[in-house]
């Protein structure tokens, strides 16, 4: 199992980048760099490439619909030529509230908009000539452009040809497509002791589709992280992140965290949290998630507590502990390192 955080760039980017470069030092595997409505994510991972020599470097998200499958490709490609091999390409399709209010672009086929640019990515990177027919056509006919346009191949040879690709997924029909197509997969607010009643059936039926050439997919899941003994009231951090998923990403009927609480079997909850946050009552929503969810989520604890709850995210697949530390970050990530084994 390996080891990966987020950036923290809560105190600047180049001093998030200079963490990034000690955790590497303290054993951490896998940085990711989310992008949402703040600083694109692959100019900071271009600048991580610079900082940093063994690390792995992930996207966590790039939204599909805010670049074209080409230039996706494209970035990818020039991310991991710079890195040496290091880059993985992440992708998610977001939510209606960032893509139609931040990029003007409608949300439509999610899932049939993800595998077609899963391919695409692919093609572009072995140089082959582009040629889609889809939700993206390639070359655009001449009834919707110049008529001009023709099949071109990518002019670089990439560092490599297979770059890991990853998709955040939470809906069963997306799930089901990214164990079929994805190296690797995001889940949010991942409970291992329910992840085979939840997920189970949908991982099943997309790995029964997967090409054997792509081997084992691989999950990243985890939590706030603190080791030691005292610390459990920590877990209270998550509060508020929480019930803004929950409560405030999406309206009601369209919020894939609030569906997923109710999955866990926390209805009533997720219930009160939408209503108190779409309220404006922010700080009552965070106060009724329940504690329970918020210590499943989370490996903060004692030292042997948090080795069992490794042992539970181990026990469902999970291949990439994803975790954001709490306190003096470079020696948890040491201790994290030796319990993970």
């Amino acid at each position: 199992m390996r080891l990966s955080t987020m950036l923290d760039y809560s105190k600047g980017f180049k001093e998030g980048a200079d963490r990034v470069a000690d955790l590497e030092r303290a054993g951490l595997d896998i940085v990711w760099v989310a992008e949402a409505y703040g600083f694109d994510a692959p100019s900071q991972l271009g600048y991580l490439a610079a900082k940093t020599t063994t690390v792995q470097l992930g996207s966590a998200i790039l939204p599909i619909y805010s670049r074209t499958p080409a230039l996706l490709a494209q970035t990818a490609a020039g991310l991991d030529a710079l890195s040496e091999g290091r880059f993985i390409l992440g992708l998610g399709a977001s939510g209606p509230q960032v893509i139609e209010g931040w990029h003007g672009v409608p949300y439509t086929a999610p899932l049939g908009r993800t595998r077609e640019i899963v391919d695409i990515c692919r093609r572009v990177w072995r140089r082959e000539r582009l040629v889609n027919q889809g939700l993206y056509t390639l070359p655009l006919p001449s009834g919707q452009g110049t008529g001009l346009g023709k099949p071109l191949k990518l002019i670089q040879h990439p560092y490599r040809t297979d770059i890991p690709i990853w998709i955040a997924a939470m809906g069963p029909k997306n799930v089901e497509m990214t164990a079929e197509v994805a190296d690797g997969w995001f889940p949010f607010l991942f409970v291992p002791e329910r992840a085979e009643e939840v997920w189970g059936a949908d991982l099943a039926a997309g790995a029964a589709r997967r090409p054997a050439e792509l081997g084992p997919l691989d999950i990243a899941a985890g939590g706030l992280a603190a080791v030691g003994e005292g610390l459990e009231h920590l877990r209270d951090l998550a509060r508020p992140m929480v019930a803004l998923y929950v409560g405030g990403m999406g309206a009601r009927g369209r919020n894939f965290y609030n569906d997923l609480c109710r999955r866990y079997g926390y209805e009533a909850e997720a219930e009160s949290i939408q209503d108190l946050y779409l309220e404006g009552r922010k700080e009552e929503a965070a106060a009724a998630v329940p504690a329970d969810l918020l210590e499943k989520t989370s490996l903060i604890g004692p030292p042997a507590y948090v080795a069992e709850r490794i042992a539970a995210y181990r026990e469902v697949g999970v291949t990439v502990l994803n975790v954001t530390v709490l306190g003096d970050a470079a020696p948890q990530i040491s201790q994290l390192k030796e319990l993970l084994g």
